[in-house]
């Protein structure tokens, strides 16, 4: 199937919620997207990170309120 989206129209409050869609579908057979070998030493090196007391994360409901708020 070709799906075809006017990126050009469409703002980036729709671009980012046509992504949700796309990624809440996705999730729902989490276990058939193939994961990359690099984020296996991407989330080592983040939790080595972690444990050094060196990282600073944000709430995932935090970080895409503050994206959206950017978007506008």
């Amino acid at each position: 199937m070709t799906m075809t989206l006017d990126l050009d129209t469409m703002t980036i409050a729709d671009k980012l919620q046509a992504m949700e869609v796309i990624w809440d579908d996705l999730l729902r057979s989490a276990e058939q997207v193939p994961s990359p070998a690099w984020h296996g030493d991407v989330l080592h090196a983040r939790e080595l990170r972690v444990r050094e007391g060196k990282a600073c994360y944000a709430d995932w409901a935090e970080a895409k309120r503050r994206i959206r708020e950017q978007a506008q």
